[in-house]
């Protein structure tokens, strides 16, 4: 199982990504997620640097692949524009990148007032999306009149000598077929084997199954759980309210329903790593081929020395 490192980009700067990226490597971690957002979950986690700039600047301080947790390519910006900069990220990382997508939340889709689509037609939409891409990733000039998109007259030139793979997310049936049928690979965040075994009977093979979780780093599991509640109490928000939910405001009220507790259960806490150990056997016995864990709080370089010390050399 490869282990990585996931960069929140909703929590940090973009030189303490960058730090952080430079320090996982060191660390022995084996490849990087990063997420892409226009808003943090909550303001409490303060930041939500561009995504595109991250990957390029990621590109000259580590030699680790890349994988976008994942990008929407659907609203916010036109599935043309996210193929250039994929294909870019492609070459600057010398083939060491894949472009993880998914349906996306309002919470960063509606900023120009689009409506937010349903469930169904975002799956429609993705599907399109990646259409588009994989067409101008041949290539020449493209013209595709789609029910969702156009495009006229389009031709990527800084191209990578293979095309970008595409890893589709998918929590529910619809989106985890969806990812069998036109994805790469797939990618989660809950060690959930059921899905695994969808996607891999539903056509996705031995193809690669990615997934992430967060810990919070601190001396002891209860400064981590205060950490965690702190900064990420939206870890506890259930069901579809992070797909539809619009703003970090209205994620604060809905977290006002979600205790400490809650949120420590969802993050592996404290120093202790065997609980890090037990977590990743999770993903590992659900089927997953590559896991990556999210550090939240300051103590990010503690959590890199547990790694490299403790929990690396185990799982190896």
């Amino acid at each position: 199982m490869r282990i990585g490192y996931f960069l929140s980009s909703e929590e940090y700067t973009p030189a303490e990504l960058l730090e952080q990226a430079s320090g996982a490597e060191q660390a022995g971690f084996e490849a990087l997620w990063i997420s892409d957002h226009y808003h943090p979950w909550v303001d409490a986690q303060g930041q939500s640097a561009f995504v595109w700039s991250m990957i390029g600047a990621l590109s000259q301080v580590c030699r680790l692949p890349v994988t976008t947790a994942v990008t929407c390519p659907t609203v916010r910006i036109h599935p043309a524009v996210i193929a250039q900069a994929a294909a870019t990220s492609a070459v600057l990382h010398q083939g060491r990148f894949v472009l993880g997508v998914g349906t996306g939340e309002a919470l960063n889709e509606h900023i120009f007032g689009d409506p937010w689509p349903s469930a169904d037609v975002r799956l429609e939409m993705l599907e399109e999306s990646v259409e588009v891409m994989r067409e101008l990733w041949q290539g020449g000039f493209v013209e595709h009149h789609g029910k969702h998109y156009t495009v006229e007259n389009a031709r990527i030139y800084t191209l990578p000598e293979t095309p970008p793979a595409v890893y589709v997310s998918g929590f529910g049936p619809k989106a985890v077929d969806l990812a069998a049928r036109i994805g790469d690979g797939y990618v989660s965040t809950m060690p959930d084997g059921d899905l695994v075994k969808r996607f891999r009977d539903g056509g996705g093979g031995d193809k690669p199954c990615q997934a992430g979780f967060k810990a919070a780093f601190a001396d002891s599991a209860a400064e981590g759980a205060r950490i965690a509640y702190e900064r990420w109490p939206n870890a506890g928000v259930p069901g579809e309210l992070s797909q539809v939910l619009p703003s970090p405001r209205h994620f604060e009220q809905a977290s006002e329903l979600v205790t400490e507790e809650m949120v420590g259960k969802a993050f592996v806490c404290g120093n202790d790593p065997e609980a890090h150990l037990e977590m990743i056997d999770k993903y590992r016995q659900a089927g997953f081929d590559e896991v990556y864990v999210a550090n939240t709080g300051p103590h990010y370089q503690g959590l890199f020395d547990l790694y490299a010390k403790h929990v690396l050399p185990q799982v190896r």
